[in-house]
């Protein structure tokens, strides 16, 4: 498969984290807008973003992007708390560009960081006591997402620990996958996803789990799927695994259709 090409960005967040971007025009509708959140220790360069990017294009030009402390962008990861002001930065970047429609879709951590972003814009500003704010997404999309924090059930999590909480656990995420984490624990605790959650309405949520998930099994899905209100739509997608490695083009073609439908 031929991926679409793309055009480089640099964003700015509200911190002055400087985030590195891609834009890669629409092949489709061309007022939406779709933002491109990846997984802990992913990147928009790695072939399954960019893989996902060429299939969402065909439905919308699409905003890809690398956290703080991944890839060639700036900061240190703090792992889904202030990944929510790289989220935002990328969805003002998607309507100044000229999206008048923008929907969010995330994997894993990123994920978690669009559904606690969405439930930021929310009417009420969500759990954290933020305020409500405007230029939030349209939509939003949240595959393979964690509920709530600090979860060690499955062997990846607790790789994921090790690597977030050791030293050398950092310096090899730092080696071998080109991420740089923050040092330290979280003061104060960040709201969880599925707190969030209650707090998107009247914002659309399609929540994506597949389940062979070896990283969160299904009650993760039921959760925030509960503690949402409507509109919001649950898939349950048999045999699927976890994030962007394996997502087939299908479901990433649906979750497109979905978006183009809902924003």
């Amino acid at each position: 498969m031929s991926l679409a090409p793309s055009f480089a960005a640099t964003l700015v967040t509200e911190d002055d984290v400087r985030i590195d971007a891609a834009h890669t025009p629409s092949r489709g509708p061309d007022d939406l807008g779709i933002v491109l959140a990846h997984g802990f220790t992913g990147s928009l360069r790695e072939r399954p973003t960019r893989r996902i990017a060429h299939v969402l294009s065909g439905f919308g030009g699409v905003i890809s992007f690398d956290f703080r402390g991944h890839g060639r962008s700036g900061g240190e990861s703090t792992v889904g708390d202030l990944e929510i002001l790289d989220l935002d930065a990328a969805v003002r970047h998607a309507r100044a560009i000229g999206y008048s429609r923008v929907a969010a879709v995330g994997f894993s951590m990123g994920a978690a960081v669009a559904v606690r972003h969405a439930g930021w814009h929310g009417r009420d500003g969500g759990p954290d006591g933020r305020g409500p704010r405007r230029g939030g997404p349209d939509a939003v999309v949240a595959v393979s997402a964690p509920a709530r924090w600090y979860y060690r059930g499955t062997r990846p999590m607790r790789q994921v620990h090790w690597a977030i909480e050791q030293p050398l656990g950092r310096w090899a995420a730092r080696v071998g996958k080109r991420t740089r984490i923050r040092k330290g624990v979280w003061d104060p605790v960040p709201s969880a996803p599925h707190e969030a959650a209650a707090h998107i309405a009247p914002t659309p949520l399609l929540v994506v789990h597949g389940d062979a998930d070896g990283f969160f099994p299904l009650d993760h899905a039921h959760q925030i799927y509960e503690a949402a209100r409507e509109p919001k739509e649950l898939w349950i997608e048999p045999g699927y695994g976890h994030a962007e490695s394996a997502a087939t083009p299908g479901l990433i073609r649906r979750i497109g259709e979905w978006a183009v439908v809902n924003t």
